[in-house]
């Protein structure tokens, strides 16, 4: 028997908020991993909670270790970085240690 459908809206209670994102944070970060495994990728995941807390994860080409947000995601770097996005570019040039 599987899980049933849950509708997907915004969580109103803060503690419950708190939780899921919390473990669908972990459940994410723990795929982009296996990704980066099985198919030899380079996988970058960032995320920003509701606080502005940023939360980075990135792989290496080989795929046998994740590593912190430098390097081996250059490009990912650079593209969210021609984008534009204000807090995005706060969040890299603090995380690189240019600002």
């Amino acid at each position: 028997m599987g899980r049933g459908k849950i509708v997907i809206r915004r969580i109103d209670n803060t503690t419950s908020r708190q939780v899921t994102f919390s473990k669908r944070r972990n459940g994410l970060l723990k795929k982009a991993k296996e990704l980066a495994i099985l198919c030899d990728a380079e996988v970058g995941v960032i995320i920003f909670s509701s606080t502005d807390k940023l939360y980075e994860s990135a792989s290496t080409r080989s795929g046998d270790e994740v590593i912190p947000l430098r390097g081996g995601v250059t490009k990912m770097i650079v593209l969210f970085l021609v984008i534009g996005e204000n807090k995005l570019v706060d969040a890299f040039l603090n995380l690189i240690g240019i600002s």
